[in-house]
């Protein structure tokens, strides 16, 4: 059975971890020292926080035996006080196996824990540091409590660079056999956005239907809209042709089925491409960021979407 490719090519140790330079230096001279803090990983999906807990648990525990002294939980799936209570207490207390030193619980998207929950976890981590280290991860550290960030030592995981991405999907492709194109590479890192692990999926998934990778491939198979076409909507919103925009839409959501948030989220992504004034820009800023909130609350996607269109060619008369 074919492997899933984010695991496949996850990086096993601490040196093979692409993009993280310093992190990845400090975490080294941790193992090499034997004296590990509490750890938050902080920074944007797909950067390495879980590849790095997992090399470093192999490292600091042996490629055998990491898993007896190792525990990853998810916080997004229990997120109340019972799990620290019950599953994170019980790990912690217990003595580590294999002459150890200690254990490590690692924490996954601690930012959806309740503040409850991180209550009685800043409790755990102080009763239990001579048996458990805990490692947290989080997208958003301002949602942990100060007393839990004060408690570890914080790093920041930044978004990979374009380069460091070509070298790991340059790997997979001489690995897999296929052929990534310049425009190829350039619409993945499009889609992605600088996730690695998205990137790698989108791959994959483009590698099922063709051993050569470019553009075409993977917009047929990534459900995301060309960017032309979601810029040729909101030019022709700002140039006062309503029902054209409107038209583009409809393709956008019948024929290429995306959601409205989908939508949005492009039409972020390519309102700094078009050639505008700064205050007409700051106006569409702020009418796809008030659209995006109301769909968000359960507004009907097609009558928002549409209102923002019409939104978009009143600002851009009031701008002329």
């Amino acid at each position: 059975m074919q492997e899933i490719w984010t695991e496949k090519y996850r990086p096993r140790k601490l040196d093979e971890v692409i993009g993280q330079t310093d992190i990845v230096r400090r975490l080294m001279a941790v193992v090499e020292r034997r004296n590990i803090p509490h750890f938050l990983f902080a920074g944007p999906a797909g950067t390495g926080k879980t590849t790095c807990a997992l090399a470093l648990a192999r490292e600091l525990f042996g490629e055998e035996g990491w898993q007896d002294n190792f525990q990853e939980l998810n916080a997004s799936d229990e997120r109340g006080i019972q799990v620290v209570r019950t599953k994170i207490k019980s790990f912690s207390r217990a003595a580590p196996l294999g002459g150890a030193d200690f254990k490590v619980i690692f924490l996954d998207e601690a930012d959806s824990l309740t503040t409850d929950a991180q209550a009685a976890l800043r409790r755990t981590m102080e009763r239990y540091s001579q048996t458990c280290r805990f490692i947290l991860s989080c997208n958003y550290s301002s949602r942990i409590i100060p007393p839990i960030q004060s408690r570890c030592s914080v790093l920041r995981f930044s978004p990979l660079s374009k380069e460091d991405i070509r070298k790991y999907v340059n790997r997979i492709a001489s690995s897999e056999g296929i052929d990534v194109t310049e425009d190829g590479f350039d619409t993945l890192m499009y889609i992605s956005g600088g996730d690695l692990r998205k990137t790698v999926n989108i791959l994959q998934v483009a590698a099922s239907f063709s051993e050569r990778i470019d553009s075409d491939t993977l917009f047929s198979t990534a459900s995301v809209a060309r960017p032309e076409l979601v810029s040729d909507m909101m030019t022709k919103a700002l140039n006062g042709n309503f029902k054209g925009a409107r038209e583009v839409l409809m393709k956008l959501v019948t024929e290429a089925g995306l959601s409205g948030e989908d939508i949005l989220s492009q039409m972020h992504k390519e309102l700094y491409n078009l050639p505008l004034p700064d205050q007409t820009r700051v106006h569409l800023l702020d009418a796809i960021g008030e659209a995006d909130f109301r769909l968000i609350e359960g507004s009907n996607e097609r009558i928002q979407l549409e209102a923002l269109l019409a939104r978009i060619q009143l600002l851009s008369s009031k701008d002329r």
